[in-house]
């Protein structure tokens, strides 16, 4: 596993929380922020998803000791929602005491469309109860997110807003890119409207663009939203939006569980190679 995670470097902190405070330091100490994202999913026994939820309680109280500007981000599946739904929701709900406890907040990701509903109503009732320390991420490709959207916002969710990285159908998704940013900027104006601090996850330049310009056209602060980005792509475009004003975050990946995660990523649909390719590339 050495040799070929050597070549993963770029792209995933380190396979240990240890490993991966220094590359955390540095980056807070751009002013960027960073989020956490244990590497894994799709847990199918108890005793690995309970296992699980104390390896994220104890990450909390780890990041909280080591004075990290550092949030996590975690996927249901490996809390137990393949097992069953209401067991997954007292995990969840074991980690958000946590979290509260702590001043701390949990990113709860979107994974596939299977899931998408599921999610969704979990992290309403996580809302519900625990406001101001989660969140949920919305995919503007998939068909249903106008209404997903509308409605989370309504209740000023917590939203980070992608473009969607899982390959999906074209009854369930959008397919083509032009549709796909259109829906992004669509679900952007929601957000930006009627939610306190919308979180805008793109390396898109197009849509960069249209954020900056917009936001400046509405009169809307740059401390009144954030730009989220990967680890290891883009590092001195983020430098430039704080340089510039603007919130930044990075997402960052780490864990053992590097390889299928990405090797899954990469086959999943041809437009992830490209834009891994394309992005080593860009400042």
């Amino acid at each position: 596993m050495k040799l070929p995670f050597a070549l993963a470097r770029r792209f995933v902190a380190a396979e240990t929380f240890e490993e991966t405070i220094p590359k955390i330091k540095a980056i807070n100490n751009k002013n960027i922020r960073v989020t956490l994202d244990l590497l894994g999913e799709n847990v199918k026994e108890k005793t690995t998803a309970d296992e699980t939820v104390e390896i994220y309680i104890e990450l909390l109280e780890s990041i909280h000791a080591a004075g990290l500007s550092s949030t996590i981000s975690v996927k249901l599946t490996m809390m137990g929602l393949d097992i069953d739904e209401e067991y997954c929701k007292k995990n969840l709900f074991r980690l958000l005491d946590k979290a509260r406890e702590l001043g701390s907040f949990v990113r709860i990701d979107m994974e596939g469309s299977e899931y998408t509903q599921s999610t969704i109503d979990i992290f309403r009732e996580a809302h519900g109860k625990y406001s101001g320390h989660v969140g949920i991420v919305i995919q503007a490709y998939l068909r249903r997110s106008q209404k997903d959207i509308e409605e989370l916002a309504e209740i000023g969710a917590d939203i980070r807003l992608c473009k969607g990285a899982y390959k999906e159908p074209a009854d369930i998704a959008l397919q083509n890119m032009r549709d796909i940013r259109e829906a992004f900027r669509r679900f952007a104006i929601i957000l930006f409207e009627k939610t306190p601090f919308p979180r805008m996850a793109t390396h898109d330049d197009e849509l960069i663009e249209w954020i900056q310009s917009y936001t400046a056209e509405k009169n809307i602060s740059k401390d009144r939203f954030e730009f989220q980005m990967l680890y290891g792509l883009r590092e001195e475009t983020m430098e430039e939006f704080v340089q510039n004003g603007f919130q930044a975050r990075v997402y960052v990946p780490y864990g053992t569980m590097w390889f299928p995660y990405f090797k899954r990523r990469l086959m999943e649909r041809k437009e992830n190679i490209l834009f891994v390719l394309s992005n080593l590339f860009k400042k």
